[in-house]
């Protein structure tokens, strides 16, 4: 198996000898009259954060990339697979090799098409302690998790801050996105100007609580490249009428289509739901982190540890675990394996374990191998 290199051994893209022209490069996209060249300038200023880089994710920044987003965050806990390829845009075979964290190959490869583009990676996951640095001064939220604890943490955030952000999902051969624009806050701007909007319902007007039990993943259920395509699709198109200034143009349903089956639905989200917990009552339990749960990871048998948050000394713990099994590491993350286990390891102490689904058994080889 390749060795797990440090990713400044890796050729680095060389810097361009002439800039190409901005007017050259969106030139198509200008002539569309629903962006134009003010709307360009407009592009150029906006930040929007993409909460997830896999599938949707990566397929996301690269469209807002090629379209002049002037700055991205790209906010994503996991690392690339060969799995991966089959429909994560972002991502070559080297990536998947030396098993480099998604945000950062993302970034990397953004910056071989749309160097202009100021793409901020963030290797972490999205928690109540993070959400207020990592979103709080973005324009737009997009959504592009593996699970709906996050979705109802984005949505409790973006709620709270009067922030819109745009929920999207694919699996199997399904699409489905859904635009939320929160009342706006106390700083949220004058209702007559082109900077607020008509309230939209928010997720959990939709859907009170994330559901219980077994929910369809990609290693259950597979995995279309086109179904998540046509999420982000969708979803960077509404993204643009927003950051356009174009909102009464933007979609107020939740909107779903099965590429295989070609049946659509769409359930109106005009307005918010009276009585919502969360944009109503203002009720945030997410944010406030009661009950966070460990999350199981899409498209593997895995369980996040993220309850530790210190910093990790990957040279030794290389040196502390070579006894115990096979390790190799890089400035980014560390990965043990031991029996048929594969523990993850990042520099601020999360951990993603392979092998198992059980919290129980994760928690265990956590304690054993890297401390409690």
């Amino acid at each position: 198996m390749p060795s797990l290199s440090s990713p400044s051994d890796r050729p680095q893209t060389p810097a361009a000898t002439s800039s190409i022209d901005d007017r050259e490069r969106y030139s198509r996209q200008i002539l569309f009259p629903g962006i134009g060249e003010e709307g360009q300038q407009k592009l150029g200023t906006s930040h929007v954060a993409i909460v997830g880089c896999g599938a949707t994710g990566a397929a996301a920044a690269s469209l807002l990339a090629r379209a002049g987003v002037g700055t991205l965050t790209l906010i994503d806990r996991d690392f690339v697979e060969p799995s991966n390829l089959q429909r994560q845009v972002l991502f070559d075979e080297k990536d998947a090799l030396e098993m480099l964290p998604k945000a950062e190959a993302a970034r990397r490869k953004i910056a071989q098409f749309n160097s202009e583009v100021e793409v901020r990676p963030t290797v972490a996951d999205l928690v109540p302690d993070n959400i207020s640095e990592l979103l709080g001064d973005c324009h737009l939220i997009l959504d592009a998790t593996d699970n709906f604890e996050t979705r109802y943490l984005v949505n409790d955030f973006a709620v709270q801050q009067g922030k819109p952000w745009i929920y999207a999902a694919a699996i199997g051969a399904y699409a489905a996105t859904m635009n939320i624009l929160p009342r706006l806050g106390l700083e949220g701007g004058d209702p007559t100007t082109d900077n607020s909007w008509e309230p939209t319902a928010c997720l959990a007007c939709l859907f009170p609580k994330p559901p219980f039990g077994p929910v369809e993943t990609c290693d259950t259920s597979g995995i279309l490249s086109t179904a998540v395509n046509l999420a982000a699709s969708i979803q960077v198109t509404e993204a643009l009428k927003f950051l356009t200034g174009q909102h009464l143009l933007m979609r107020r349903s939740l909107l779903s289509f099965d590429l295989w089956t070609s049946e659509r639905s769409e359930i109106g989200a005009t307005r918010p739901r009276a009585g919502c917990s969360v944009c109503d009552q203002r009720e945030f339990t997410h944010l406030a982190g009661t009950g966070r749960p460990h999350i199981t990871l899409c498209g593997r048998n895995s369980v996040q540890i993220h309850e530790h948050h210190r910093p990790v000394n990957f040279q030794a713990m290389r040196d502390r675990l070579a006894p115990h099994g096979e390790v190799r590491f890089n400035d980014l993350l560390l990965r043990f394996t031991r029996g048929p286990h594969t523990l993850t390891l990042f520099a601020d102490g999360r951990a993603i374990v392979q092998g198992t689904t059980d919290i129980t058994v994760a928690r265990t080889l956590y304690a054993r191998f890297i401390g409690s």
